[in-house]
């Protein structure tokens, strides 16, 4: 996929949501997604453990004709939700959901949240906790009676990459490198450039692949 492709891709999502990208990702409290000071002290259950354990040689696997933002998106998925995809829900959750996320609205699945206090509730293929789901439903414009389907999911997840700068990078205003540290400081499961995830031993967690891995793929991805 050519730049330009990405960065028309990307002009296209920001036109239809209406959302622009950050300038400045070292504040966290100023993304949109998390919308508090300090988000340790607003989802503390949320980070508590990784979402699956390290990801084993051979698994990842991508079609070839996949563009580079679905295979990013997958790669995402691999450190984050592992083999149950779309239906995933934290390994830590003790109390399931009553169907299965795919089958749920998000009204559902927030009253789901708030029934289950004091365990973790990432859910979905990018396990979106519930004060990042609630703010990209309302960014998304989507309805609270919306199914959390794979393509909601998705779309989601877009709103992520955009504010990780995915539309800087794709024109060259940000280096590979630092737009795979800003993916870290989204997912936990993804490792910033020491190795480790932005919330190591924060309550337990750890990045689920290695940074070689994580570079290797992202230079095959945006080649």
């Amino acid at each position: 996929m050519t730049k330009a492709w990405i960065s028309l891709s990307l002009a296209f999502m920001l036109a239809a949501s209406g959302v622009h990208a950050f300038e400045d990702l070292k504040d966290r409290a100023r993304w949109k997604s998390f919308g508090v000071e300090n988000w340790t002290e607003f989802d503390p259950n949320e980070r508590a453990s990784p979402s699956r354990g390290p990801v084993k040689k051979g698994e990842w696997k991508v079609s070839r004709d996949a563009t580079s933002v679905v295979q990013l998106k997958s790669l995402i998925a691999l450190a984050e939700a592992g083999s149950k995809q779309y239906d995933a829900v934290h390994v830590s959750a003790s109390k399931r959901t009553p169907k299965r996320p795919t089958q749920m609205t998000l009204a559902e699945i927030d009253r789901w949240t708030r029934a289950t206090p004091g365990q973790p509730h990432a859910i979905g293929r990018y396990q979106f906790i519930p004060s990042t789901l609630r703010s990209l439903t309302r960014r998304a414009g989507f309805s609270k009676n919306a199914v959390f389907s794979p393509q909601v999911q998705d779309r989601l997840a877009d709103l992520l990459l955009i504010d990780a700068g995915i539309n800087r990078f794709a024109v060259g205003q940000v280096s590979r490198a630092q737009f795979m540290d800003n993916l870290a400081l989204i997912w936990a499961g993804l490792p910033k450039r020491d190795g480790k995830s932005a919330y190591h031993n924060y309550a337990g967690n750890r990045a689920t692949i290695t940074r070689s891995f994580f570079d290797r793929e992202m230079k095959r991805i945006f080649k």
